[in-house]
């Protein structure tokens, strides 16, 4: 009997351990699938056919599709002239991103970026708001030489009347892109140089979404 009993305690004690092995393995998948990137898109439309009242419309129409693919637009920025439009969202994967849009308005953007993000600055709201973007080569530059050259650019700012808002990094790319306020691109274009010389290849002046 005791002997009996003895084996039953040992089975009950291997298949708990197994059940647990089960159990850690399906929450670490769980997991992994349920973890979030974070990205900036960039859809090219066709300049001045499109007014930021459609591109608000599109908006809602993601926010509507989103969760299906487990995506979360942050925010978004637009120049209705030019026919850009810039979301920053997080999403398991580019292809989630991709998907939302495409069930939501058909819009699919044309660049991806997956990105690393600096810390936010407050917005002051009393001047232009400016999305630039510095091509800097694939793999020629760390995260950590980006927020070295950020911190140069803090403290040259002030000196153009310039307030950068956050700045984003896709090392795979080599692309850094810094959301501003400034009077003017020039005063943007000037900070950069002065702080650090990496003059960006495009400033594009932008409306953010609500």
């Amino acid at each position: 009997m005791k002997s009996s009993l003895t084996a039953a305690l040992i089975t009950f004690t291997v298949m708990s351990l197994q059940l647990s092995a089960q159990t850690g393995s399906v929450s670490s998948t769980t997991s992994d699938k349920s973890k979030k990137n974070l990205y900036i898109d960039v859809h090219h439309l066709t300049p001045g056919k499109i007014t930021y009242k459609d591109i608000e419309g599109a908006h809602a129409k993601d926010l509507q599709v989103e969760k299906k693919y487990g995506v979360h637009i942050l925010r978004y920025w637009a120049n209705a002239d030019k026919g850009l439009v810039y979301c920053l969202a997080s999403a398991g994967d580019s292809n989630a991103l991709r998907q939302t849009h495409a069930e939501a308005h058909g819009l699919i953007p044309d660049q991806i970026y997956k990105v690393t993000e600096g810390n936010w600055a407050d917005v002051m709201g009393k001047k232009n708001l400016f999305l630039d973007m510095h091509e800097l080569g694939a793999g020629k530059v760390t995260a950590k030489d980006v927020e070295a050259a950020h911190v140069k650019d803090l403290a040259t700012e002030h000196k153009y009347g310039v307030n950068i808002i956050n700045y984003w990094f896709d090392e795979k790319s080599g692309i850094v892109m810094c959301l501003a306020e400034a009077k003017d691109a020039n005063a943007l274009i000037k900070t950069h140089k002065e702080a650090h010389g990496l003059v960006p290849i495009s400033v594009v002046k932008v409306k953010q979404g609500k």
